[in-house]
């Protein structure tokens, strides 16, 4: 289908974008990538009047090491980031991810913030910054806040952003040293996951030090296997303790049922396949 007419513009600032937001409110739609929101328009799902391109805004492009974090402007390119040597050192579980994430095309027009502003459950970056305890910076008229990964994604395709406010970077944790593996379970390739696993293990001596667990779409938004976390704390990283903590990963989600699975079958999947990505992620 065609698209209903709209208006275009495309700011070079970032202070252009939110006057822009500003003026035409909820008739404005903002574009990154394009490749979750031009679909959208091409079934007419939303018809904005205004379309406001973040594309010429390089501000918002570029990853930098912040110390203690790695920080990913919003509009940088997935096969960027998944390319990155920051990113593979610091975050190696973000790489993981994105070598999974749709194919190369989408992966080079596609943005890493957009992606996750557009908070798809079954997307593939928002588990692993979960797990890896993201922040997200986000402008508005009011100034700059700062919003944690377990407070931004707020419901299916819902965030903390706010209509006249944009996403613009966001930080993540270094992980240096820490054992990482995305596991995702389709049917046909370049699917969304029916259910994904993002893991991120520090062992210490043949025993898991701590770990951090993400699911993907086992409920309306990214979730943590925080009882799989637990469980796993002090444990030898062998395929038993792995297989017995690895029971508690459906805990607390609310999997949806479709064509490609009941919520019965993707609370099993998640189980499999947490032991799969712990297992990996830990190098047993």
């Amino acid at each position: 289908m065609i698209p209903a007419q709209f208006d275009y513009m495309a700011p070079t600032t970032i202070e252009e974008a939110l006057n822009a937001l500003s003026q035409h409110g909820d008739d404005a739609k903002v574009i990154a990538g394009g490749q979750s929101l031009l679909p959208v328009l091409r079934m007419r799902l939303n018809a904005p009047e205004m379309v406001i391109d973040l594309g010429k805004i390089q501000e918002l492009r570029g990853i930098r090491d912040d110390g203690d974090a790695i920080v990913i402007g919003a509009m940088t390119p997935h096969a960027v980031v998944g390319s990155d040597p920051l990113v593979g050192e610091h975050a190696a579980l973000i790489s993981k991810a994105v070598e999974h994430l749709a194919d190369a095309q989408i992966r080079h027009r596609g943005t890493f913030g957009g992606a996750l502003a557009h908070a798809d459950p079954a997307g593939d970056l928002g588990a692993p910054v979960l797990a890896l305890g993201a922040e997200f910076v986000i402008a508005g008229p009011g100034g700059v806040h700062t919003v944690s990964a377990d407070d931004f994604f707020v419901d299916l395709f819902e965030t903390a952003i706010g209509e006249d406010e944009i996403l613009t970077e966001v930080r993540i944790p270094k992980h240096t040293g820490w054992g990482a593996h995305y596991e995702k379970f389709v049917r046909v390739a370049h699917q969304w996951p029916i259910v994904a696993v993002a893991a991120a293990v520090r062992a210490d001596g043949g025993t898991i030090a701590e770990a951090r667990v993400g699911l993907t779409n086992m409920g309306s938004t990214p979730l943590r296997a925080r009882g799989v976390e637990e469980a796993l704390a002090g444990q030898p990283a062998t395929a038993d303790a792995v297989r017995a903590a690895a029971e508690r990963a459906a805990e607390g989600t609310n999997p949806p049922s479709d064509l490609n699975g009941d919520a019965d079958y993707r609370r099993h999947l998640a189980g499999v396949l947490t032991r799969r990505a712990v297992l990996a992620a830990a190098g047993a």
